[in-house]
């Protein structure tokens, strides 16, 4: 997926990032949450920005609600 640096990803696009990984690596919502930030924040949670970042975790929080 493309990135743009210039602008805030949205909770969406994370949503589909996750479950992408899920679904690729094969893993559970909680190892997809630490490569994410390990690959795609390279284990900083500013790489694209405060606002990003919270999306992120939104999407993750909503996923976590959805899976128990």
């Amino acid at each position: 997926m493309t990135v743009n640096h210039a602008s805030t990803l949205k909770k969406e696009y994370f949503l589909s990032y996750i479950n992408l990984v899920m679904i690729s690596r094969n893993c559970s919502l909680q190892q997809a949450k630490e490569l994410t930030i390990e690959l795609f924040f390279k284990n900083n949670s500013e790489q694209y920005g405060k606002q990003t970042y919270e999306r992120f975790i939104e999407a993750f929080k909503q996923l976590s609600k959805t899976e128990n």
